[in-house]
């Protein structure tokens, strides 16, 4: 296996994986409030998420910039919450757009916290490595793979509940924004930097 490859694969399984599921759960909730005929939006919400983990992750692996990872792990259940209530709250369930670019700045930024996550764990990775460019370019890549079939997994199972079981997007809105923000608390509370 190429390192290319090695990286992409280890990507993937780092954002898919159940263990890290504050990434996972964090997307889901972002999407909670939408129908698959937004599709747009939640392309706009998830590109802006990857431009800011991006943008992150590579400042991070390159230590230009350097926050304590506890603080990080708080943040991150920290975003999970915020947008959970955001989603809650928010009464209409087509968003209007200037709602809609305040979604797409908070994903840019939540964004931006979950990629120093990910540098935490990629930095760990390559110190043994040459150069850090490649690793870090097949990470990414790897990740936003595992992004994508987060996004289908969750778009699949949206049309199936709305489209034919007639869910109320209202209804699923608060199952999935719910239970993310129930966790997001238990994970800040366990998370805490004391």
């Amino acid at each position: 296996m190429s390192t290319f490859q090695m990286y992409l694969q280890l990507g993937i399984e780092h954002i898919t994986d159940l263990k890290g599921y504050d990434h996972l759960l964090f997307l889901i909730t972002l999407m909670a409030v939408y129908q698959i005929k937004q599709w747009k939006k939640i392309l706009i919400l998830v590109t802006a998420f990857t431009l800011g983990h991006t943008t992150s992750l590579i400042i991070a692996s390159f230590d230009l910039i350097s926050i304590p990872s506890k603080w990080i792990e708080f943040l991150i259940p920290a975003t999970i919450c915020l947008t959970a209530l955001i989603n809650i709250f928010q009464m209409k369930t087509d968003t209007s757009k200037g709602h809609h670019i305040y979604k797409y700045v908070m994903s840019l930024g939540f964004g931006l916290i979950h990629g120093l996550g990910f540098s935490n764990y990629l930095r760990s990775l390559i110190l043994n490595e040459d150069s850090m460019a490649g690793p870090l370019f097949s990470f990414n890549l790897g990740i936003e793979a595992g992004q994508l079939i987060i996004v289908s997994a969750f778009l699949i199972l949206s049309i199936i509940s709305l489209e034919i079981f007639k869910v109320k997007l209202r209804e699923w809105n608060l199952v999935f924004s719910g239970a993310g923000l129930g966790i997001s608390i238990l994970l800040m509370l366990e998370r805490f930097p004391i």
